[in-house]
Formats: C-alpha cells, structure tokens, sequence
C-alpha cells in the first residue's frame, strides 16, 4: 500500500469525551430506503411511560408492596442528607432526574458493551423500558491507570441501536451515574436513592456484580434491598465464553473474579493481540475503531493516512488487517488497514468511494474490522 508520506497531525488520544460527535466527513453511498420494521426507540426523557405499565412475567421476578422508607445508614465519611438530596445521580440527566421514570435499569460499567452487557439489556426489556446506568470516572478516582475505552463515546448510541431485535425491538438508553457522587453510599443508600431519586421499578445485574462503599454489597444483598425498597430484582447469569481456547490464545489470565465469563478483560486482551475474529465473538458485533480526520491527514486517491494518536478508542494491535469497511454516518466501502506504530493507513479497494472534496473541518470516520 502507497503511503506517500508522515501525516502531520497531533491528536490526542483522550478525545473521546461525551462533547465530541461522529460527524460525516465524506459524502456516503446512498443505500436503500430502511426496510419496515424499524427499532422503535423509547418516549422523550422526562414523560410517564402509562403505555407501558410493569408487569412481572419475567421468570424469577417478585414484585413486592412499597415497604416504610429506612432512614440513611451512617456513612464511610462524613456526608449529610441535604448533600444527598441535591447531589444529583445521572450527570446526563435534567434537574428533575426523571430520564429513567418507571423504568427497569441494568447496572453495570458497560465498557465493552458486550454480549454479557447485552444479555442485562434483553432481560431489563422484558419486564419494562430499558435502561443502562453506567458508572464513568472511576479510574480517576481510584486512581487507575488511564485505557482508552472500547467503544468510542460518540458510538455508544449506534451499538445500543443495534440491541433493538434483542430487547423487543426497543432501543436501550444509558445515563450515566458520576462514580464520584456515589462512591460513599452504603448498599442500602444506593438502592434507597434508585428508588426514591430515580422512582424506577426495578433493576438486572450479574451474578457477581458488586456496589456499595468499597464494593461491600453483592447480588443476594441487591434482592433482599430491592424487597424492601419495594423494586423488583432479577440477577442474570454471566454468559461465558465459548470462544476461548479457540482463537490464538487470546485469553486474559485468570484473577480470582474470572470463572471464564465474558467480559471487557477479554475483549482488550483479544484487541491486544490482534485477534480480530475472537473479539467479534465477545462483542457479538465487529468492532469499530473512531479516527478524528483532519485537512491535515493525507488523502491520495485511496488511501487516507492518519496519525495513530487521532485514534477516540483501543485498537487492534499493530498489523495488516483484509475486509475492512469505513463509515462516516454512511457506508463507504471496502478497505485494507495497516496499523504502525506511527499512523494507521486506510486503502480504498474502490477508489472512487472517496469524494475528491479536500477536508474542510475535523470529521471522524469508523472503521470495522473483519
């Protein structure tokens, strides 16, 4: 592949905050119109779902009668209930914090978005509207080691979009909790505040999720609060990976929470290593890498040329990738990849797929792999 020169270009490798956006950058093919039957998508934040009333039907789930509220617990530090009250839990979410009303959430980290977190999701829809609450900051509080997330912020929506056949074609939508404002609340505080803050119906979690101050509660301890806070509960078991063993060794070693479930470990140990074809499995989609394109970024005929620090998400490892396919917001076809340790080149197989318009503004464009 032609690369005809060094992109000069400094991105940063943070740019995926929630401000940033895919937005086209070369016109795409028109395809044809979208067949019926389309995902429908939930009712505006902040209006009552009445359609769509809870019924427990769900296999495993108890609806129980609204018990007396019990005061706060004491706290891991000092926090009175007024900072509580106006310490708001969905950083996305308005004043009222009524995006996820009536509804069922599943809780989680959600960083992979994987066929686990997606299985929360269908069993969340089977019993109300779905929601995800992803808890985000965690690594600055806690002070880990910055990675940059699987899934680009700005296409976390397109990946939930794609769940709709599996949540009765409904799209789940996520809020995020500030891991901050809730890092101190006991378990029983933090059920107390879906309950009386978000007035939700109920919640999905994993078997082995934790929550609470230094993650003191466990799913048995998530039922028997839910029971009293009168939310229903239903703890899903973890999927676990068929795949492994089978693509090149890609397994993350064991740690004492890893029983061979799926999880996000496993999929940045596949990426990490290149194998494209198991991190399809885990995902149960193909993965899609975010570049921020500039005027900067070298275009030849087809071929586009990017510096690897304009990269929004975790790559695949440095190598030669075949059957790859570039978005925009549209499909624009067929490419080869070559990632470096410099820059990632992108070979149109059709070289008529790119607009010979020059770059007027950052845009980003998605490619998928495998």
């Amino acid at each position: 592949m032609e690369r005809g020169g060094t992109a000069a270009l400094a991105c940063t490798f943070r740019s995926s905050s929630p401000a940033s956006h895919c937005s086209p950058l070369l016109r795409p093919r028109r395809r044809s119109p979208a067949a019926a039957g389309a995902p429908r998508f939930l009712p505006p934040t902040g209006r009552r779902f009445s359609q769509n009333r809870f019924v427990d039907t769900s296999k495993g789930l108890k609806r129980y009668s609204l018990t007396t509220f019990s005061p706060f617990g004491r706290l891991a530090v000092s926090l009175n209930d007024a900072d509580l009250v106006k310490d708001k839990m969905l950083i996305d979410c308005g004043e009222e914090q009524d995006c996820v009303l009536d509804g069922i959430v599943a809780l989680g980290k959600f960083d992979a978005l994987h066929i686990g977190h997606r299985e929360l999701a269908m069993h969340a829809s089977k019993s109300g509207n779905p929601f995800l609450l992803s808890f985000v900051g965690m690594a600055e509080v806690l002070g880990w080691e910055y990675r940059p997330p699987i899934v680009a912020h700005c296409d976390r929506k397109r990946v939930l979009s794609s769940w709709a056949p599996y949540c009765r074609n409904v799209v789940p939508l996520e809020y995020q909790v500030e891991f901050s404002k809730v890092r101190y609340l006991t378990p029983r505080q933090f059920v107390e505040r879906l309950s009386t803050d978000l007035r939700i119906k109920g919640v999905v979690a994993g078997e082995n999720y934790r929550f609470g101050y230094k993650a003191s509660g466990d799913a048995a301890e998530l039922v028997k609060l839910c029971e009293e806070f009168g939310l229903s509960a239903f703890i899903v078991r973890s999927v676990m990976d068929t795949a492994k063993g089978s693509y090149n060794g890609a397994i993350p070693t064991v740690n004492s929470s890893d029983k061979g479930q799926v999880s996000s470990s496993r999929v940045r140990q596949a990426l990490s290593v290149g194998d494209i074809e198991y991190v399809s499995k885990l995902l149960g989609r193909k993965h899609r890498l975010v570049l921020t394109v500039s005027e900067y970024s070298i275009k030849e005929r087809k071929n586009i040329i990017v510096p690897k620090s304009c990269m929004v998400n975790m790559p695949p490892a440095d190598g030669f990738y075949e059957n790859c396919e570039l978005f925009n917001g549209g499909y624009l076809g067929l490419c080869r990849v070559a990632i470096n340790t410099e820059t990632i080149d992108i070979e149109m197989k059709d070289e008529s797929s790119l607009s010979p318009d020059t770059f007027q503004e950052v845009k980003q464009v998605g490619i998928e792999f495998g």
